[in-house]
C-alpha cells in the first residue's frame, strides 16, 4: 500500500522553492549589475596601471559576473517552471545545479590567478601603485555593498522551527550561497590587492603583489571545494543521516512499526522528500501522522509491507 501526504504540514504540491526565493533573485540581479560595472573599471585600470593584483581582481570579477548571471537565471528558471509537470519533484534543485557550475568557475578562477601570479613572481613588472590602490579600494566598496545585499537574503533564507534544530545543510540555498561565495572571493582579492599595492608603494615589496595573488588563489580554491562538495551531494540525492535518524525515531518510537527501507533526499532549499517502507500492525496513516512533526519533510510516501 502506498499513501501520499495530505494537505497541510506534508504538502503534496511539488513546488519546493526557498522561502525567500523571489527576494534572493532580486538581490542577485542588483549584485550582477554592480559587479559588471566594477569589473569593467578594474580591468581597464589594471591594464593602464600594470597591476597584476588589480588585473587579477578585474578578470576574477568578470568570471564572477558571469557566474552571478547564471545564479540570477537559475532563480528565474526555477520560478517560471515551478509548476511544470516535466519535473517530477519540481525545480527546487535548479539552484544547486547553478551552484555546482559556479563552484567550477571558482576553481578555474583560482587556478588562473595562481598560475599568473607565479609567473609574475619570477618576472616582476613595474606597477602604478597609487592609482591602482584607489581602484582596488573602490572595488572593495562595491564588493562590500554586494555582500551586504546577498547576506540579507542569505539570512532570511533559513527556516526557524520549534522542533529540534538540525545541523545538516537542508536549509541552505546553494544558489544564493554560490553567489555570496563569488562576492566574498571578489572582496578577498580586493583586500589582498590593496595590501600588496600599499606594501609595494611604501616598502618596496614588489614581490608581495604576486604572493597575494597566490594566497587568494588558495583561499578561493578551498571555497570552491566546499561548494562543489555540498551541491554535488544534493544533485546526487545524498541522504541526510541526521534527518534519517529523526524519521526512524518518530516512526518506531510509538506503536508497532519497524522501518525496512528508507530514502531521504533534498528537493529544494529547506525541503526534503522521503519514501518510508515499514512492517508491523500500524497503518500507513498512523505512520504518516507521526512524520508531520518533521518540518523538513515536504513530500512523503509511506508504504506498508
Amino acid at each position: 500500500m502506498t499513501s501520499q501526504p495530505e494537505a497541510g504540514a506534508l504538502s503534496h504540491e511539488h513546488v519546493f522553492l526557498g522561502e525567500s526565493h523571489d527576494e534572493s533573485a532580486r538581490r542577485t540581479l542588483w549584485v550582477v549589475l554592480l559587479t559588471t560595472l566594477m569589473m569593467i573599471g578594474e580591468i581597464v585600470a589594471g591594464s593602464v596601471f600594470n597591476s597584476m593584483a588589480l588585473l587579477a581582481d578585474g578578470f576574477h570579477m568578470a568570471t564572477h559576473a558571469g557566474a552571478l548571471a547564471v545564479a540570477a537565471g537559475a532563480y528565474a528558471f526555477a520560478r517560471r517552471h515551478a509548476h511544470d509537470r516535466r519535473f517530477s519533484f519540481g525545480t527546487g534543485k535548479v539552484g544547486d545545479l547553478a551552484g555546482f557550475a559556479s563552484a567550477l568557475v571558482l576553481a578555474l578562477v583560482a587556478l588562473g590567478i595562481g598560475v599568473e601570479s607565479v609567473g609574475r613572481l619570477f618576472d616582476p613588472r613595474p606597477v602604478a601603485f597609487g592609482e591602482a590602490t584607489l581602484v582596488a579600494v573602490l572595488g572593495l566598496v562595491v564588493n562590500a555593498l554586494s555582500a551586504l545585499l546577498l547576506s540579507g537574503g542569505h539570512r532570511h533564507g533559513r527556516h526557524h522551527h520549534d522542533h529540534e534544530d538540525h545541523a545538516h545543510h537542508g536549509h541552505r540555498d546553494n544558489n544564493l550561497r554560490s553567489a555570496f561565495a563569488h562576492v566574498l572571493a571578489d572582496a578577498l582579492t580586493s583586500v589582498l590587492a590593496i595590501v600588496a599595492l600599499v606594501a609595494g608603494r611604501y616598502l618596496g615589496w614588489i614581490w608581495l603583489d604576486p604572493v597575494m595573488g597566490i594566497v587568494g588563489a588558495i583561499v578561493i580554491a578551498s571555497w570552491s571545494w566546499s561548494l562543489l562538495r555540498d551541491t554535488a551531494g544534493v544533485l546526487l540525492d545524498a541522504s541526510d543521516q541526521q534527518l534519517e535518524a529523526e524519521i526512524r525515531q518518530r516512526v518506531e518510537r510509538e506503536g508497532d512499526a519497524r522501518i525496512t527501507d528508507l530514502h531521504v533526499w533534498r528537493v529544494g532549499p529547506g525541503a526534503c522528500a522521503a519514501i518510508v517502507s515499514f512492517t508491523g500492525r500500524d497503518t500507513s496513516e498512523a505512520v504518516r501522522r507521526r512524520l508531520t512533526a518533521v518540518h523538513d519533510l515536504a513530500h512523503v510516501t509511506v508504504e506498508a509491507r
